[in-house]
């Protein structure tokens, strides 16, 4: 195989991933759940002051959302930092969950 062969193959593969793009859309994805966590505090904040009652299902949703962020990176890469984050975020969620279960049945 010669150079152009090779060079013609390397840019033929390029092709059917768009590496910009694909950033563009990891950098998105980043900021939409950054802007989720801080409107979700404010939200929390504001329900607790106001009507002193905080609905714990959206903070359940938006720590299941977390959780599977870090068990997919801990699948892929198998590092303890992610099984960590995981377990953390596993965790919270399930008490999340509880939480709003007991919410929902009258018991909070």
């Amino acid at each position: 195989m010669d150079r152009e062969e090779i060079l013609a193959k390397a840019q033929s593969e390029g092709k059917q991933r768009d590496l910009p793009d694909l950033e563009a859309q990891k950098n998105g994805a980043w900021t939409a759940y950054i802007l989720g966590v801080i409107l979700l505090i404010l939200v929390d904040t504001v329900n607790g002051f106001v009507l002193h009652y905080v609905n714990r299902g959206a903070d359940f949703a938006l720590f299941s959302m977390a959780f599977v962020v870090f068990l997919t990176k801990y699948l892929r890469l198998r590092k303890k930092h992610e099984l960590i984050m995981t377990i953390i975020w596993g965790v919270l969620a399930l008490s999340m969950l509880v939480v709003w279960i007991l919410q929902l049945t009258g018991v909070l």
